[in-house]
């Protein structure tokens, strides 16, 4: 099989992509399919800060939380996959590569980096600096792939910028701080990775199988940081509060593990056979939406009418960028080389 890049050339160019073991399976990308696992991916995403900021009220740290998160998502996608579909682990000596980074940057590198920016400076600015990855995406695309984007598509990723700001209220109690912006920038850096390896990583490794390793290898970078056996055992078996309910410390982690992470990241992943990076990267950015409807009905946390306006900008923006991104091609089909 053979995939293009997340956008072609304004003549239909598109860059050789690399071969697989099954070239006579096709798999034609269905752009309502991959739209469709992409918002689940964002809603379980976006459930990720509702579940976890509990667990961190009650005591954790958050660098603990995301070690739990990633650690449990592993044993379990590990222990599933090699019991139900092993032949999904078998992975070939040239792809060890692609993995290893997909884990560190794609799934330890943007928890981890974005936990300690949110630690340091706002969690609204943390929020868009990570969420700035789409603009990354796109300049990669237009710089290193040497791909021309139509202009719409600038006119949206500008459009849902501007409404992810709003939402996330850039400009109250903005504190700045060096090593927050860094790491808030390093986030950035590992999302837009996500996208641009997944992309290129799901043309010949079977979603489930890349997102399993990518989690194994992203909770053994992780545990290093926050290793188990330093959790404080009184906090984990805790209630924490959690709207009306109050769980205990422990349902959350394997809360966020499971529905936060493993059908995320499955989701996320398996969208990408539909849907080109730099389109799917700009869609993504519904998730802090998703967060911020979540806190206001679980935490309480209410939505001004800024915010509202916002989000109807950020959701015009991302509309615009899916509707003017190039086709992905049929994979399996064969591609011209590109000039």
């Amino acid at each position: 099989m053979t995939t293009t890049g997340p956008a072609q050339q304004a003549g239909g160019d598109a860059a050789p992509a690399p071969p697989t073991t099954s070239p006579s399976i096709t798999l034609r990308p269905h752009t309502g399919r991959g739209v469709l696992l992409l918002l689940v991916a964002s809603l379980c995403f976006g459930s990720s800060g509702v579940i976890g900021k509990p667990a961190m009220t009650a005591g954790l740290g958050p660098e603990q939380v995301a070690a739990a998160r990633i650690g449990i998502a592993a044993l379990v996608m590990l222990t599933c996959i090699a019991l139900l579909r092993p032949s999904l682990l078998r992975v070939r000596r040239g792809q060890w590569r692609l993995l290893v980074a997909y884990g560190l940057l794609g799934v330890a590198g943007v928890q981890l980096l974005y936990f300690v920016a949110a630690s340091r400076i706002p969690v609204g600015v943390a929020i868009l600096l990570e969420f700035t990855s789409p603009v990354l995406v796109a300049l990669w695309v237009r710089f290193v792939r040497r791909v021309r984007l139509p202009w719409p598509m600038w006119l949206g990723i500008a459009l849902a910028l501007t409404g992810l700001a709003m939402v996330a209220q850039i400009g109250t109690g903005l504190t700045l701080d060096a090593i927050g912006l860094l790491a808030g920038a390093g986030a950035a850096l590992c999302s837009a990775a996500y996208f641009l390896l997944g992309e290129r990583g799901v043309a010949d490794q079977h979603p489930l199988g890349m997102v399993t390793w990518g989690m194994t290898v992203g909770a053994v970078a992780v545990c290093v940081v926050a290793p188990p056996w330093t959790w404080p055992g009184d906090v984990v078996t805790a209630s924490a509060q959690l709207g009306p309910w109050q769980p205990p410390v422990w349902v959350l982690l394997i809360a966020v593990a499971l529905l936060s992470t493993v059908l995320a990241y499955s989701a996320g992943t398996a969208s990408l056979r539909h849907l080109p990076a730099a389109a799917a990267s700009v869609l993504a950015l519904m998730e802090p939406l998703i967060a911020t409807g979540l806190a206001w009905l679980l935490l309480g946390e209410a939505l001004t009418w800024l915010q509202v306006l916002g989000a109807a900008i950020l959701l015009g923006g991302a509309a615009l960028v899916q509707l003017t991104s190039p086709k992905k091609q049929p994979v399996g089909e064969p591609l011209p080389v590109a000039d």
